[in-house]
C-alpha cells in the first residue's frame, strides 16, 4: 500500500486530470483547467478501427448481417458481436479489451468511445450539446452493427464537463445529478432495445473502480448501474472490483499484490520482487494507463495491469453469459 492521501496534494492533482473523465468536487463547472496541456482533452476523434471494421471504425461488410441468427453469439454458440462505448477509461481500454474479446471469445468487436463524456452523450437527440456525433450515438450503432452485447464503461463525468449534463455536477447538487444520471441511463437502454427491433442487444455495465476523493460518488453511480441492469435485463462486469483491495471495494490503491494471471505473466507484475503491480502512474489517481496521458486522447500504447484486470472481468461475464445459452 502506498502513503495515504495528502488531501491537498490528492485536490491539487485531481485539477490536472478532469478533462478526461472529471472528478466532483475539485473541478471548475464550465470545462478542465485552463493549465492542463497535458490532460487528456476530449476530442472528436473517431475510434480506431479494429479487426473486422473499416478505417472510420465502423463494422466491415463481413460484419453479421441483421437479423441473422448464425451470427449471433446468444444462443447459438457462435462468436459474439460486441460494441464497447465509454468515457476515458474505455478510451484507454478499448484495444486490451478487443485482444481478450477476440482471444477468448473469436469476437467480433467495435469500440466508439469518446474521453469527457457520460450517458447523455450518446443518448440520440442530444447531437447538438453533445461530445460524441450523431453516427456514433448508442442507438444508431445498434441499428448499424446489430451487437448481440453493448459494453457501456462510464466513470460518471460529474463536474460538468460535458454540456448535454446541463452544468448539473453532483458536487453542487448531489440528488439531481443522480436522478438525472439514472434517468439518461433509462433513456439509453431504451433507445438501444427499440433500434434493436426483434433482437436487442445485452447491455453490460462496467461497475467502476474506487475514487480517493469522493468514493460514495461511484458507489452510488454504481448502485444505479446495479439498479437498471436488474430493471432491464443487462448484465454486470464488476471490474471496479479487480483493481480493489481485497475486501475494501471502494478504497483506492496505487499498487495491489499480483494475481494469478500476472504471476503466471510476469510482465503484468510490475514489481515482482514485491509481488505487487501498479495500477495507477503516481501523477494521475484516475487513469489505469501506465503511459502519461496526452492532449490527443488514444488507446493505452504499453501494458498496463489494471486495465487488463478490467478487460479480462468483462470478457469473463460475456464469455459466461455466452456459454449460458
Amino acid at each position: 500500500m502506498r502513503k495515504p492521501w495528502v488531501v491537498g496534494v490528492a485536490l491539487a492533482l485531481a485539477a490536472v486530470l478532469l478533462g478526461a473523465c472529471g472528478d466532483p468536487s475539485s473541478g471548475p463547472s464550465a470545462g478542465p483547467p485552463a493549465a492542463a496541456p497535458e490532460a487528456s482533452a476530449t476530442t472528436h476523434q473517431r475510434p480506431l478501427a479494429s479487426p473486422g471494421t473499416d478505417s472510420s471504425g465502423k463494422a466491415s461488410s463481413g460484419a453479421p448481417s441483421p437479423g441473422d441468427p448464425s451470427s449471433s453469439g446468444t444462443g447459438s454458440g457462435k462468436p459474439p458481436t460486441v460494441l464497447y462505448l465509454g468515457d476515458s477509461l474505455a478510451m484507454e481500454n478499448q484495444e486490451a479489451l478487443g485482444r481478450e474479446l477476440r482471444g477468448e471469445l473469436h469476437a467480433r468487436y467495435t469500440s466508439a468511445p469518446y474521453s469527457g463524456t457520460t450517458l447523455c452523450d450518446y443518448l440520440e437527440g442530444s447531437a447538438e450539446r453533445s461530445l460524441v456525433p450523431g453516427g456514433d450515438k448508442a442507438a444508431a450503432l445498434v441499428r448499424s452493427l446489430r451487437p448481440d452485447y453493448v459494453v457501456l464503461q462510464f466513470w460518471g463525468n460529474a463536474w460538468g464537463y460535458t454540456p448535454c449534463m446541463d452544468g448539473i455536477t453532483y458536487d453542487g447538487a448531489r440528488e439531481r445529478y443522480l436522478e438525472r444520471y439514472a434517468a439518461d441511463a433509462r433513456r439509453l437502454t431504451d433507445q438501444m432495445a427499440a433500434a434493436g427491433g426483434a433482437r436487442p442487444p445485452r447491455v453490460v455495465w462496467v461497475l467502476q473502480g474506487p475514487d480517493p476523493i469522493t468514493p460514495d460518488r461511484v458507489r452510488r453511480v454504481n448502485t444505479l448501474y446495479e439498479e437498471r441492469a436488474a430493471a432491464s435485463g443487462g448484465l454486470l462486469a464488476d471490474a471496479g472490483r479487480a483493481v480493489s483491495p481485497a475486501g475494501a471495494r471502494y478504497t483506492w490503491s496505487q499498487h495491489l499484490p499480483c494475481n494469478a494471471y500476472e504471476r503466471a505473466h510476469p510482465e503484468y507484475c510490475t514489481q515482482r520482487d514485491q509481488d505487487r503491480t501498479a495500477l495507477h502512474r503516481d501523477d494521475d489517481y484516475l487513469h489505469f494507463c501506465l503511459a502519461p496521458t496526452t492532449s490527443t486522447p488514444k488507446p493505452c500504447p504499453v501494458r498496463s495491469p489494471g486495465i487488463q484486470r478490467m478487460a479480462r472481468e468483462i470478457t469473463r461475464v460475456i464469455g459466461g453469459h455466452v456459454r449460458s445459452r
